[in-house]
């Protein structure tokens, strides 16, 4: 069965850690949209790796990672993620390609984030300023370029030009010279060529050949283009829709799908979010989650779990199980409370708008958990947590919709709870190990 594992909220969920811990159970792990604005943390035996282009398969010898043509490549970002891993003892070669299809991040790129972000003022979006919404400007566009058009010089130098020029007519502090982009853009197909494939054909013949393939999504459910709280949106489709239009394959290749949450809610950026904590327990939710971002290092916004964007998120993405990560962060604390609903004026709602300025007004209407003091972290067994940390998964599951297959209590690979149960129910077939 090939299953789709993607973030439910506004991303940094833990989807790296799930990515990885489920990996040996597949043959192929495919990204498929996103660029190196995600980072996906996986520890290993101690050892920190933060992955933003590479899938989080990568870890594991033998299997096969494929970056689809919904992504977009910052090549210089991916050598460096090449290198770095190389450096830890892990090589890519012969199992590592990239989508012909996917469009480029080039250094104009960046400029042009950055002066989208200084225009914008007060309604600046919160961007990681990496190039990543101009990319896909220009795709949408039909002006930008391709891996596959590193095979056809002419075509480059012309492409390289027009933007550059494009650029420098936006730009007006500094110019910036195409000869100098042209000869960059030109060395990096050198080096990129041998990872190239047509990755839409690589997975229907891994299809037609009886191979597992798990999908891996970057940022979360509401920072879809899409169907996230637009504008303050990421430039893709982080939801289940994007796995067809990232990849090339169809619905029916998708068997079941994996919604990643935390047992609270944060977000980084601008844009509106019903149940942020501006206290002490925001602060403390901060600290002890260690929510800071993996690739900018800027503070995440914490708040309790909400519910009705969870809702919302199973709903668009067709949620068959959940993950739900950092369980320990909440141990110690007396009481949890869970958004069950908004409070809009004089209206309570449950459905989540889709009018960022409405959700804004939104303010949450809480219900209460009794917290529990006994240590989650590192417990295994399901049947170990504390009485009350169990009572509070249920709870989620009732407000939520939908069951949780995992529970995460820490930062390793094997801090892991495995449901059986639920999996079996949900999707039947479908094995794990942990």
């Amino acid at each position: 069965m090939n299953l789709a594992v993607l973030g439910a909220q506004w991303g940094d969920e833990g989807k790296g850690k799930i990515v990885d811990l489920l990996t040996p159970r597949f043959d192929i792990v495919a990204r498929y949209q996103g660029g190196h604005n995600a980072g996906h943390t996986v520890y290993v035996n101690g050892t920190k790796f933060v992955l933003r282009l590479i899938p989080s398969g990568i870890l594991h010898p033998g299997v096969v990672c494929l970056i689809g043509n919904g992504v977009v490549v910052d090549p210089t970002a991916l050598f460096a993620e090449v290198d770095e891993l190389a450096r830890n003892g892990i090589n890519v070669e012969g199992r590592l390609f990239v989508s012909d299809k996917a469009h480029l991040i080039l250094p104009y790129h960046r400029d042009l984030d950055l002066l989208s972000e200084a225009r914008r003022g007060e309604r600046k979006i919160g961007t990681t300023s990496r190039g990543i919404g101009p990319a896909y400007e220009d795709k949408i566009a039909r002006r930008g370029i391709r891996i596959g058009d590193l095979a056809d010089p002419k075509g480059l130098e012309q492409s390289v030009r027009d933007n550059v020029s494009a650029r420098n007519r936006l730009v007006h502090d500094t110019t910036m010279e195409w000869e100098a982009v042209l000869a960059q853009t030109t060395e990096i197909g050198a080096r990129l060529t041998p990872m190239v494939r047509d990755v839409s054909l690589m997975l229907a013949d891994a299809f037609a050949a009886g191979k597992a393939v798990l999908f891996e999504g970057a940022q979360g459910t509401l920072l879809d283009i899409d169907h996230g709280t637009y504008p303050y949106v990421t430039s893709s489709n982080a939801s289940i829709g994007g796995v067809c239009t990232g990849l090339g394959v169809g619905p029916r290749a998708i068997g079941g799908v994996m919604g990643v949450v935390k047992a609270y809610a944060t977000r980084v950026g601008e844009g509106p979010m019903p149940s942020e904590l501006h206290d002490a327990m925001g602060k403390r939710l901060r600290d002890t989650g260690n929510e800071y971002g993996a690739v900018t290092g800027r503070p995440r916004r914490c708040g309790w779990y909400d519910a009705v964007a969870m809702r919302y998120a199973a709903r668009i993405n067709g949620l068959d199980i959940l993950a739900l990560t950092k369980m320990d962060v909440l141990d110690g604390l007396d009481d949890i409370k869970i958004c069950t609903s908004y409070r809009c004026g004089d209206r309570t709602i449950t459905d989540f708008p889709s009018d960022s300025g409405v959700l804004a007004a939104c303010e949450p209407v809480y219900e209460s958990i009794a917290g529990w003091t006994e240590p989650t972290k590192g417990v295994r067994r399901f049947a170990d947590l504390p009485e009350n940390a169990k009572r509070y998964i249920k709870r989620i599951e009732e407000v939520s919709g939908v069951p949780v297959a995992l529970v995460s209590t820490g930062s390793d690979r094997y801090d892991t709870i495995l449901r059986d149960d639920v999996l079996a129910a949900r999707l039947p077939g479908f094995k794990l190990e942990v």
